[in-house]
């Protein structure tokens, strides 16, 4: 009777261990959730609907902080003319980081 008792303890503070092990540990991941994953793909969703809205005559900054105004759109890629001597680039969607307006631009003059 008294070794059920202690075997009893033992596994009450046993579970009890591994709770407190494993609480912190969760608690971490659902911080790192809401602070690393999605405001991640927050700034995806936006990236994704401003590819889908880039048109012809969208003028636009790649990563690299080539300006240039958009030509023509590929599946994959896209058609720059860059000033001033409106010379033809072909660079990927995905270097594309900024797509900027005429109040845009007059703000950085």
């Amino acid at each position: 009777m008294a070794v059920n008792s202690i075997i009893l303890a033992l596994q009450a503070q046993s579970g009890a261990s591994l709770l407190q092990f494993v609480a912190p540990i969760g608690l971490m991941l659902i911080v790192a959730y809401f602070l690393l994953i999605l405001p991640q793909q927050k700034r995806q969703k936006q990236w994704q609907t401003m590819m889908d809205a880039l048109k012809a005559g969208d003028r636009v900054i790649t990563s690299g902080g080539i300006r240039g105004t958009v030509i023509a759109l590929k599946d994959d890629a896209l058609h720059l003319r860059v000033p001033p001597d409106n010379l033809r680039m072909e660079v990927t969607k995905a270097s594309v980081m900024q797509v900027t307006t005429a109040e845009d631009e007059s703000k950085t003059k």
